[in-house]
Order: structure tokens, then sequence, then C-alpha cells
């Protein structure tokens, strides 16, 4: 596989934890692959500069952005991936800074890729085993929730997702358009609307089973996403808009 893969990190106030992302990409496994990493910060206001600039002594090759104003979750994204398309990266694979989703499975992501040609993208699924969602620590209010709007977007959609809510992604960029990005919400329904674009254009999305990690911090943000999925699910179902 020697086309160009980019290993994009989004950061927001994620401090020591970009190190620990950093610390679990699978270089062994990559170092063979054309590769770059490339690590975007969306305004931080704490130490994660600190942090990113340490690892950048360490890792030279890092490339780094810091954004002038907030953005946004997804806009942050959406800069990384433009990035990739103005650079000609084939692939494009999202780690988030705060490490909730663990870096060693960038091997899985791109043996899926792989193996079968016919897909667009890979998801890190938390939900292919229910059991190790709740050896996280996932709060069961998630997990219920999230099995709950799952099951909802593939009656929906005729699909048969495990997890629609992960935010662990890879891309190939030959096969997605970059309008798709585009289109897509600049806020926390990313990954939502990128979802139904795919679906709605019959683009192939495959799971991958991950672990993942759960604090002890709690969010209202929560009960705001699950409403405006609902929202979204049955809007573009309706009328084909985001």
């Amino acid at each position: 596989m020697n086309q160009k893969i980019l290993i994009f990190i989004i950061t927001y106030k994620a401090s020591y934890r970009v190190i620990d992302v950093i610390e679990k990409i699978p270089f062994g496994y990559i170092k063979k692959l054309n590769y770059e990493v490339y690590i975007s910060d969306d305004n931080s206001n704490d130490d994660t500069l600190t942090y990113i600039e340490n690892i950048k002594k360490k890792y030279p090759e890092i490339v780094f952005k810091f954004n002038q104003k907030n953005i946004g979750y997804g806009g942050n994204i959406k800069r990384c991936l433009r990035y990739a398309f103005d650079n000609k990266f084939d692939y494009a694979i999202m780690l988030h800074g705060d490490d909730q989703y663990n870096a060693k499975y960038i091997k899985d992501m791109i043996e899926s890729f792989k193996l079968n040609k016919d897909i667009a993208a890979v998801s890190g699924s938390r939900m292919k085993n229910k059991l190790e969602a709740i050896k996280g620590n996932m709060p069961i209010y998630k997990f219920l929730g999230n099995i709950f709007l799952t099951k909802l977007f593939n009656f929906f959609y005729g699909t048969n997702f495990s997890d629609c809510h992960t935010g662990y992604w890879a891309y190939d960029l030959k096969k997605i358009d970059k309008e798709f990005f585009d289109r897509a919400d600049n806020e926390f329904c990313f990954d939502i609307d990128l979802r139904l674009l795919m679906v709605n254009s019959k683009l192939k999305i495959d799971e991958i089973m991950i672990k993942t990690k759960y604090g002890s911090e709690r969010s209202s943000i929560h009960f705001i996403y699950a409403l405006r999925y609902l929202i979204k699910v049955i809007k573009f179902k309706l009328l084909k808009k985001l």
C-alpha cells in the first residue's frame, strides 16, 4: 500500500493526553507506508500547546497547525481534510487528542482498506462487543442511548451498524467527494451528517471493533446531541436535507 496516508489529530484542551495519543500510534507498522502525522489544535487556551511543542522536539516530522480562532469540532476536521485534499493524500485517519480512541487501531483500519477495495470509510465501533463497552466504563445512559439511537438509524436507512455515534474514522479520499465534508456540520454533529450523506449515496462503511475508555466527566451536551441526532435522522429521511 504505497498511497499517501494522513493521520490527523484534532485537539482542544487536550493537555497531557495528546502525548498519550502519539505514543500509541503504531509507528513500527506505518513506517513502511507513505504517511504523515498532522495535529490541528482548535485554539486551546490551556497547556496543550506546551505538550505539543514537546512532542515536536521528539517527533520533528509531525506537522502542527494552531487555529487562530475556535472553529468547532466539525470545522477543525474540515480544515484537516482540506489539508489532505490539497496535498493529494489518498487516505485520512482521524484521532482525537483526548485519547478516548486508541491510536493502535490505525493498523486495523488500514488493513480493512487493503482487504476490501469497495469501502469508502472505516469507523471504530465500541458496540460490536457490548460487554467490552461496559468494561470500558461507558456510562449506562450512553450505552442504552447508543443502542436505541443506532437501531433507529438502521431502521430508517436499512443499514446494520453497531455504533452510529463513534468519532473514530478513516476515509478513502478517492471515493468520498470533498463536497460531502463541506456539507457536514461545523460542530459536534459532523460525524452524523457525514454518515447520512454516505449512506444516502450508497458508499460503504466498514466497522472494526475497538475498545475505549471513559473518565468520570458528565456533560449536558449528550442530551443535546441525542436530540439533534433524532431531528437530523428523521429530517434527512423525509427531506434529504441536513
